[in-house]
């Protein structure tokens, strides 16, 4: 992966984490997801978690083996009544095709933890059986559910569900194939999602707006009738349109934006201007440049008027020197 594609994805990774973080969405996903939109869960019934796991990976660098421990994208601890549930979130834009294995390997690496958590009070206590000590777990010792779900942002999964899918079968008899365990991999794939009417926060707006990012009439119309995008939280403005390529609209969301909030409908409807119209190929892509031409050009024209150093503008305006002599002589 080259060094501009790295840099691309580690920038959404940070987007969507900082979105997705928020409590009152990570429960909404639970909620819309794993109950169907019932209202299950809710913000005061998640608790943070080290994101670190117990899955290791091996590395060869400069003839050795190395060792470097995953790291989960998101995970919360669930009240559920008197008990919890562990739920982690994996954040997919790519098809990865070991995802099953992953998924299991994520949850039995949460199991462990829980274990080895149990382990050490267990150990400790006087008067406990040789079974229990050697085990480290006591006959009425539990570990809390684990769930992992998947999210995928990209446009289609071609890849398998679960671990039977990428296990080779070939002259396995049927009888042994029944001993074999399966891992279902609890996937959602975005731009395929068919009710968005399950989730009560904006992640309904977040995904709509990847779901029609490629269908510009359905866009335009999602984005003028839905209020909630006339005054979008800002880190829900920011992975809606990491996720859809339109990184103008984060250039310019600094124009339309107060308090934390930014107005789409405005800041759409601003930048890609007449590009909305019937037959014109690209026209949202040129609307939108068009658009940030422009905002440029103003902001070039208010640092010169207060008298700013010419690298200075290129630096902040991240413009060439040629656009700025152009409005220079336009003063």
């Amino acid at each position: 992966m080259s060094p501009v594609m790295e840099k691309k994805n580690m920038k959404k990774d940070v987007t969507k984490k900082r979105c997705l973080s928020d409590n009152e969405r990570y429960a909404d996903l639970i909620n819309g997801v794993v109950f169907k939109g019932k209202q299950k869960v809710h913000a005061e019934d998640l608790l943070e978690m080290d994101t670190q796991t117990g899955l290791w990976s091996n590395l060869w660098l400069h003839g050795k083996r190395q060792h470097r421990q995953k790291y989960r994208d998101l995970i919360r601890k669930v009240a559920m009544g008197i008990n919890f549930a562990v739920i982690g979130i994996e954040n997919q834009e790519e098809v990865h095709y070991l995802m099953p294995l992953r998924s299991v390997a994520y949850d039995v690496a949460e199991y462990e933890r829980q274990a080895n958590r149990i382990k050490k009070k267990v150990r400790k206590e006087k008067g406990i059986k040789k079974a229990e000590f050697l085990s480290g777990f006591k006959r009425e010792s539990r570990l809390y559910p684990c769930i992992t779900l998947v999210l995928f942002f990209g446009e289609s999964w071609d890849g398998s569900k679960d671990l039977h899918g990428i296990l080779d079968f070939t002259d396995i008899p049927e009888e042994m194939k029944e001993y074999v365990n399966n891992y279902q991999m609890h996937l959602l794939e975005i731009r395929k999602m068919e009710n968005t009417e399950v989730f009560q926060t904006d992640l309904k707006q977040i995904f709509d707006f990847i779901r029609y990012a490629k269908d510009k009439e359905k866009l335009k119309e999602l984005v003028k009738n839905d209020p909630v995008y006339k005054e979008m939280d800002e880190d829900a403005y920011d992975m809606a349109v990491e996720y859809t390529n339109a990184k103008e609209l984060i250039a310019v969301k600094g124009y339309y934006g107060k308090d934390g909030r930014v107005d789409m409908c405005e800041a759409l409807t601003a930048l890609i201007k007449d590009g909305w119209k019937e037959g014109k190929e690209e026209g949202i892509k040129e609307g939108i440049k068009e658009g940030l031409d422009e905002k440029t050009r103003q902001i070039v024209r208010n640092m010169l008027e207060r008298g700013m150093a010419d690298k200075d503008i290129i630096a902040l305006a991240e413009c060439r020197q040629e656009l700025i002599e152009e409005v220079r002589k336009g003063l």
